[in-house]
């Protein structure tokens, strides 16, 4: 099988695609087939050892993937062969095979593609979690995402809108708060640009949000927190900044407010009941008409240019690499622009 390949941490650049032997699933194990594998900001953290957890050399990069069941374990019942799934790995998922924990596949929603499907099950979970399981957000309260426009922002942006909350984007650029805007955000804040927290007190009439969603981290985690209101939640989801900010205890104190952190993986551990209640709801949302926003896709041998992109937050939604792609012969294949939805169902 084709595989991306790291063999040194460093920089996107260093991937290549090689030749490995097929995988085979061990016990409890499920092995799949990959039609397309999403692109996300912690693959680049891994590959330059900077995530929270190292991968010892050498490896296949990857956690997000679409495919189809080829092979069940020992001691696994299903999903059955030939059934369409998607699911997420600590590493493995630019591969044309993997083999991952046949308890941690779900079935591809009615109406997503695979390219789609791909880019849904770990970004869409985490909005979901964040704004609902953690963060407690309700109907009519206000609700800011930091990064908006970008792949965990942007489907904050789409589930917050879609259960009834007033979200509010902030971003980098006019450009990326267009995208926030067409998924549902009632304000948009150019963070670069604009005081945050007084924008934010702004849009709310002077009272401050309910809830902050916080996948970027660096120098605007404090501006947020700054413009919650008394007795406010925040979020903090990840470091796309790349920068871990440190947070003046004495805010959370004065405000009254609850900080909490969220992690995919951790959640399905622990709060099995809620993970539940989660995929049921965002599958009927997808069949409301609600789609990821992925704005490319990729190749397997475009890789290195995928996961620079996604580094240096050039993207908009998601990037995603389709694994049935082939290069012409000699040549390079170029990126396509992912075909937007047609429908938002709301």
């Amino acid at each position: 099988m084709r595989a991306a390949r790291c063999t040194e941490y460093g920089a996107p650049g260093g991937l290549s695609v090689v030749e490995l032997d097929d995988p085979a699933p061990g016990p409890g194990e499920v092995l799949v087939r990959v039609h397309a594998a999403a692109v996300n900001y912690p693959d680049v953290l891994l590959i330059a050892n900077k995530y929270q957890v190292s991968l010892p050399l050498p490896f296949t990069p990857g956690s997000e993937f679409a495919g189809v069941v080829t092979a069940l374990g020992p001691g696994v019942s299903g999903p059955p062969v030939g059934s369409s799934v998607a699911g997420a790995v600590m590493g493995g998922a630019f591969a044309e095979q993997v083999v991952a924990p046949a308890a941690g596949l779900r079935p591809i929603p009615d109406g997503l593609d695979m390219v789609h499907g791909a880019a849904f099950h770990v970004t869409y979970a985490t909005a979901y979690h964040s704004l609902v399981t953690i963060g407690q957000g309700k109907a009519g309260e206000w609700a800011l995402v930091l990064g908006a426009a970008g792949g965990v922002g942007s489907a904050t942006v789409d589930v917050g809108t879609r259960l009834g909350l007033h979200m509010i984007a902030a971003a980098s650029s006019e450009d990326r708060l267009v995208v926030a805007r067409k998924l549902g955000a009632e304000a948009g804040i150019d963070y670069v640009r604009e005081d945050l927290k007084k924008r934010l007190r702004e849009v709310t009439d002077g009272e401050g949000v309910h809830l902050v969603i916080d996948p970027v981290g660096g120098d605007y985690s404090e501006a947020a927190l700054r413009g919650l209101r008394r007795g406010g939640r925040f979020v903090t989801v990840g470091y796309a900044d790349g920068k871990i900010p440190s947070i003046p205890l004495n805010l959370v104190l004065l405000k009254e407010a609850t900080v909490r952190g969220f992690e995919i993986r951790m959640l399905r551990q622990y709060a099995k009941d809620a993970v539940a209640e989660g995929d049921r709801a965002l599958a009927a949302m997808v069949r409301d008409g609600m789609r990821p926003l992925v704005s490319h896709v990729h190749p397997l041998t475009d890789i290195a240019t995928a996961l620079t992109d996604v580094a240096e937050r050039r993207t908009t939604g998601k990037i995603v690499l389709d694994l049935t792609l082939l290069p012409p012969e000699g040549g390079r294949f170029h990126a396509r622009t992912a075909t937007p939805p047609t429908t938002r169902g709301r």
